[in-house]
């Protein structure tokens, strides 16, 4: 994790220069203020929100809606307004799938937006006054009180207070704040009061920079890139045959009242109507089955994303660590004991105060029983600027005690270090831990006692969920803000063994493989990393906490805001995880590829039916010499056979052993060939009611949709499974909707519902066939999947 604070050399050196010299004790004048509002401009985050209208209307214009949308012209044409009616209902159940999920970046910048400063407390022409916190412009002079909320990027000037930085950095522990000293906008005031100088406004804020990327950033999805690929090979392909097939229709002298329903057919059979709807709702079910497991997806594309993701960035404290300081180490200098020196550091420790290492300094000493307790009469608080805290104290015999504790450069300069100290500090410190030396004695002739050294260690199961991780096929490197030395330390206890990326900013073009660890990371460098990354191709997912961390969360595929992450961080992130540490990222990537299977088998599917039926719908007017099927018979297999399809959703399949990838033209390719196999099955049935029963034209309609809604479910059940058919169970819904679909088909086949009646035998003899063209296609099935590395 990373922290919010630093120096006033981390402002702008130019825009600190020019208030600090233009700034007098007593603020600006009203005069200057209104001249620099007018410059920078109020400090606001702009909206840049689009309206709502246009955000829905946005959602009709694509290819699939383009296609839906001629479908419909052409049926109100036709005055086929029961058919156009159904196909816009679909187009506006798709439109509010989409936008809803959109509306998710403009929940991330409302939180941010809703975390600033109302009003601020400001010197104007010598006099302090309450005024609106968009009014302020750099150079103002501010007061800093308990209970205000930073309403700009400021530098404390005088005074000290507690900051709670948590809700940006994502840091529970406030930090303290004495001149000179930056603070960020949305900042709370925990302790204390100060006097500080406006350095930054609006979008030039920390805060502002940060809802800049969070709203720029942004990347495709491979869920939406996959929906347009397949559109776009399946337009191309059936865009060429329905001129092939208007053209054959012209040179036959048909009719153009009887050419337009043969296009209008053409048309609804190339439109791949539920694939978008199937996507989200097998996201959907991803992401309950996730809930289940403690991780809370909050856009459904992440459930996607999870099973292409093949680096992920994790943050070092409570994800790989357990986020709690440890004394980890107690050296005691000659003549004392651990008991002692952790009695005496206890009494240089706040009670019940919010600073982690005083709090495990007295949970380990609550654990040694001192044999003679000292009698607290004073303590002065850890104070940043001495680095130490300290306490007086006094014996059973009434004798005054100085207890120090704090940094060993600092305690040393009290109590003079021996050799043999000095070395065995450089040595802890070494190892990555944090090391504090603890002296006392009488105020004039104090002496060193011993070293203190705490970490935050490895949670237990980190080293065991890298190596699952690693058999998933997704590298794993530590992206923290600490130190080169922590950071490698607790990377080679769990696991990440590698090279660690030198301290400065992010190299271009660097690649996931040669660095184990990032340290010393600042938020807005994970932003930059996980752009150079995903350059070179790869699914990035990365972990955050703050506020500062919701650019990155935002840009990376796979956003996860870890267990402590603040509001921002995420209504930015695409996951949140509820419980710490790695587990919820294994199940998400296991749960998103079992998904993935199932979008994939039914992708497919949809693409081997669009392509064989406007085949069949050329190849059936060669054969017959007329139209074989109508436009009412094509909605009724794209709403039998698409939508129950979606029923794939639920399968019982195997989650792929190694990151998925949507290879579409390798998928376009597998649907032609299979395609291919249910086409000759089609026409051998429409070629058996022609030739050998002699049906008629309104009978070979009838059979030519029945032939088509049989050989579909054949070929869904031979292709949902990467081997043979039979190497799982179906799920009960797939079954319910495989026996609806064919019940629904038999029902309006034999009674004539809609279409021509056929005989009972015709159409149970049609099923049977297609009993044993299942076995066929699941037999060429798999030298094709092999072949195009379908797994």
């Amino acid at each position: 994790m990373t922290t919010a604070t630093s120096t006033a050399a981390d402002a702008s050196p130019d825009e600190t220069t020019a208030t600090s010299k233009a700034t007098a004790p007593d603020g600006l004048t009203s005069d200057e203020a209104s001249r620099r509002l007018a410059t920078s401009g109020p400090n606001e985050l702009p909206d840049t929100s689009m309206h709502p209208l246009r955000m829905a209307l946005e959602k009709f214009w694509a290819p699939v809606p383009w296609m839906l949308e001629a479908a419909i012209v052409l049926e109100i044409a036709l005055g086929k307004y029961v058919e156009g009616s159904v196909i816009a209902g679909l187009l506006v159940f798709n439109a509010a799938l989409g936008l809803f999920q959109e509306s998710r970046a403009q929940a991330t910048l409302a939180a941010l937006k809703s975390r600033l400063a109302l009003t601020a407390s400001v010197r104007r022409d010598g006099t302090w006054a309450s005024l609106p916190a968009t009014e302020l412009v750099p150079g103002d002079v501010v007061k800093l009180s308990l209970g205000d909320v930073v309403a700009a990027d400021v530098r404390v000037t005088a005074g000290s207070v507690l900051l709670d930085q948590s809700m940006l950095t994502g840091e529970s522990v406030p930090i303290e704040a004495g001149a000179g000293i930056q603070a960020f906008a949305g900042a709370l005031v925990r302790r204390g009061e100060a006097v500080a100088e406006v350095t930054a406004t609006g979008t030039r804020t920390k805060f502002g920079r940060t809802a800049e990327l969070v709203r720029t950033a942004h990347v495709v999805s491979s869920q939406q890139k996959a929906v347009l690929r397949v559109v776009r090979n399946l337009t191309a392909f059936n865009g060429v045959v329905i001129a092939a097939l208007v053209t054959y229709a012209y040179f036959l002298k048909m009719p153009l009242a009887e050419i337009v329903p043969l296009v209008l057919t053409a048309v609804l059979a190339s439109i791949p109507v539920a694939l978008p709807a199937t996507f989200t709702l097998a996201a959907a079910l991803g992401a309950r089955a996730l809930a289940k497991c403690g991780v809370l997806p909050t856009r459904l594309s992440a459930v996607d994303e999870a099973a292409t993701m093949d680096v992920l960035c994790a943050d070092k404290t409570g994800t790989l660590t357990c986020n709690a300081l440890t004394v980890t180490t107690v050296e005691p200098m000659p003549g004392f004991d651990v008991a002692h020196i952790m009695g005496l550091a206890a009494l240089a420790s706040a009670d019940g105060g919010q600073d982690p290492v005083d709090a495990a300094i007295r949970s380990a000493a609550s654990k040694n029983r001192v044999t003679e307790a000292l009698k607290l009469i004073k303590f002065t608080p850890f104070d940043p600027t001495r680095k130490m805290s300290e306490a007086t104290a006094t014996n059973s015999g009434g004798g005054a005690q100085r207890i120090v504790k704090g940094a060993f450069a600092v305690v040393s300069g009290l109590a003079q270090a021996s050799d043999t100290a000095t070395a065995t500090a450089k040595l802890l410190e070494g190892k990555g831990l944090r090391v504090l030396a603890v002296a006392a004695g009488p105020p004039t002739a104090m002496e060193l006692v011993g070293l203190i050294a705490l970490s935050d260690p490895p949670r237990s199961d980190s080293a065991a969920l890298v190596t699952e991780l690693h058999g998933l096929g997704v590298r794993t490197v530590m992206v923290t803000g600490d130190a080169a030395a922590t950071a490698g330390i607790v990377a080679h206890a769990v696991g990440l063994d590698g090279a660690i990326c030198p301290p400065g900013p992010i190299p271009s073009g660097v690649h996931p493989r040669k660095f184990a660890v990032f340290a010393g990371v600042l938020p807005e460098d994970k932003y930059t990393l996980v752009q150079e990354f995903q350059k070179s191709g790869h699914t990035v997912g990365m972990c955050g906490d703050g506020a500062n961390d919701a650019p990155a969360l935002r840009q990376a595929q796979i956003g996860i805001a870890v267990s402590t992450a603040t509001d921002v961080a995420k209504s930015a992130a695409g996951m949140v995880l509820i419980e710490p540490g790695l587990g919820g990222v294994v199940a998400a990537v296991k749960e998103g590829r079992v998904t993935f299977q199932r979008i994939l088998t039914y992708t497919l599917n949809s693409i081997v039916k669009k392509v064989v039926t406007v085949l069949f719908l050329v190849l059936g007017l060669i054969m017959t010499g007329h139209a074989i099927l109508t436009p009412l018979l094509m909605v009724i297999v794209m709403v039998t056979g698409d939508f129950l399809a979606m029923s794939l959703t639920t399968d019982n399949v195997q989650p792929s052993p190694m990151p998925n990838v949507w290879r579409i033209g390798h998928l376009t390719i597998a649907g032609v060939l299979i395609g291919i196999c249910l086409l000759a099955f089609c026409l051998g049935i429409l070629a058996i009611g022609k030739f050998g029963i002699g049906l008629g034209a309104d009978a070979l309609r009838t059979l030519a949709f029945i032939a088509l809604v049989f050989g579909s479910q054949a070929t869904l059940y031979a292709i949902r499974q990467r081997q043979h058919l039979w190497g799982s169970r179906p799920s009960p819904w797939l079954l319910v909707s495989s026996v609806a679909d064919i019940v629904i088909a038999s029902t309006l086949a034999v009674g004539g519902i809609a279409m021509t009646p056929l005989p009972y035998a015709v159409v149970a003899s049609a099923l049977a066939a297609t009993a044993a063209f299942a076995l066929v296609v699941d037999l060429v099935k798999i030298p094709i999947f092999a072949r195009l590395r379908i797994t």
